[in-house]
């Protein structure tokens, strides 16, 4: 969600019955799913009398995202199976835990982080699987300690085609590194075919706003908030009238300087501009946390609890 804290935000079928089979399981999934939906659909939705979102991620209850998670992994799992891979399809414990690894790494503060990678976008970035990464970074705790290990003792040429199938163009942009900012527009192969099915076309577009986050900015209070927020950045030399914009503009950039490619196959001009974008990131992430904890977090979290406070389905 997009009003959490910065500092705390801080993966084939071989015969005719097997294709049956999955044929199954992805209908009972799917049912699964929409059984969950109508159940939890007065509160996610907002409507009813006294109704609002749910706090997590696309404005979900807890149950739905539960069952979202599971639900597109076991669709990933299989899809990695038709393609004749092996992924085993990561628990929700798994996915959050990916999801609550962001912008952190092992002893090392969350403030500490901030100052030496900003947002651990363009600092981290290396164009490779994260299952080899050194690094225990949110995409590779999200996948889980089984699929890391298939992925390692894979050739050389079977794992670029093992990554490519599960995540497109863009390894970094795993489910659970989508799933926390919100933002599924990267997402490639197996798991973004598992996402199409679970998730909204809505919630696919690039305009896409949660839901609750969309009902905190709409308080006067916070309109106030963000202008003030955005003056805090223009005085440093940053143009962004929301947080939550600045994440996407990072990631465009990235993309553009590196086209997906790994780090080792950039030209000179382009290793420059990374090391610019570098540089930008952590200045932009030093300043923008000061800006959000002085303006934002205080507004946004007295707004949350006067929402929660009232009549709750």
């Amino acid at each position: 969600m997009q009003f959490k804290s910065i500092s705390h935000k801080i993966k084939a079928a071989k015969t005719k019955s097997s294709r049956h089979r999955t044929s199954l399981l992805v209908l009972c999934i799917l049912i699964v799913i929409l059984l969950a939906a109508c159940g939890g659909n007065s509160r996610s939705s907002g409507t009813g009398q006294g109704a609002i979102p749910g706090k997590e991620e696309f404005g979900m209850t807890k149950d739905e995202l539960v069952t979202n998670i599971e639900a597109v992994e076991a669709i990933i799992s299989q899809c990695m199976r038709e393609a004749g891979f092996e992924y085993i399809a990561a628990d929700y414990n798994t996915v959050r835990r990916g999801m609550v690894a962001d912008k952190s790494l092992p002893e090392m503060g969350e403030r500490q982080f901030i100052e030496q990678y900003g947002y651990g976008i363009s600092t981290l970035y290396t164009g490779l699987a994260p299952q080899i990464s050194d690094v225990s970074t949110p995409a590779k705790i999200g996948l889980g300690d089984q699929n890391v290990r298939i992925f390692q003792s894979l050739s050389s040429a079977d794992q670029v085609a093992y990554s490519h199938t599960l995540f497109g163009e863009h390894p970094d942009a795993t489910f659970a590194v989508a799933l926390e900012t919100e933002d599924f527009s990267r997402t490639g192969g197996c798991t973004r075919s598992a996402i199409e099915q679970v998730f909204s076309a809505e919630q696919f577009s690039v305009t896409y706003l949660n839901p609750f986050d969309a009902l905190v900015e709409q308080d006067p209070r916070m309109i106030a908030a963000n202008a003030e927020f955005a003056d805090c950045l223009r005085a440093a030399g940053f143009d962004y009238n929301f947080e939550r914009k600045i994440e996407p503009d990072l990631r465009k950039r990235l993309d553009t300087i590196t086209g997906g490619l790994p780090f080792e196959s950039l030209s000179s001009e382009a290793r420059a501009a990374l090391i610019e974008l570098q540089g930008y990131e952590r200045a932009l992430a030093s300043v923008a946390v000061g800006c959000e904890q002085r303006f934002l977090d205080p507004v946004a979290n007295q707004v949350e609890r006067e929402l929660y406070a009232g009549p709750q389905q």
